[in-house]
C-alpha cells in the first residue's frame, strides 16, 4: 500500500491534496503505514460496499475479463489480470461510468 501511496502522491498537483476513499482491508490501516503528507485516507463504514465504487470495477473486471478461464500456472494468473487492469485503467470513460454513484452528486 505504501509504494502505492507514493505513486498517488507523485500524481497529485503541487500545491494540492488528495482525499483517497479506502475500505476496511487490513493494509490500508496498517500501522506501519507511511500516508503522504499530500494525502488523507478516507475510510468507510463497515460493510457498505455500496459507498466504494471499486466494488463495481472488480464486479466488472471480473465479468468482463477474468470470467470462465482457466491458468495453468500463477504467472498466467499475473499476466490476465495485469492484461484487464490496464484494459480498464486506460479507459477513463469506462472508469467513470461504472463507478459513478448519482445519488451522490451535488446539485
Amino acid at each position: 500500500m505504501g509504494p502505492h501511496l507514493d505513486e498517488i502522491a507523485k500524481a497529485v498537483a503541487p500545491g494540492s491534496h488528495a482525499l483517497l476513499i479506502v475500505d476496511g482491508a487490513g493494509w490500508h490501516g496498517a500501522k506501519c503505514l507511511q500516508v503522504p503528507d499530500k494525502i488523507t485516507l478516507v475510510k468507510l463504514p463497515p460493510y457498505s460496499p455500496e459507498l466504494n465504487p471499486m466494488e463495481n470495477v472488480w464486479a466488472y473486471l471480473r465479468a468482463n475479463k477474468l470470467a470462465i478461464t482457466v491458468f495453468d500456472t500463477y504467472d498466467e494468473i499475473l499476466d490476465k489480470c495485469a492484461q484487464a487492469w490496464n484494459f480498464f485503467a486506460n479507459d477513463p470513460e469506462r472508469i467513470s461510468s461504472i463507478t459513478d454513484r448519482e445519488w451522490a452528486r451535488v446539485t
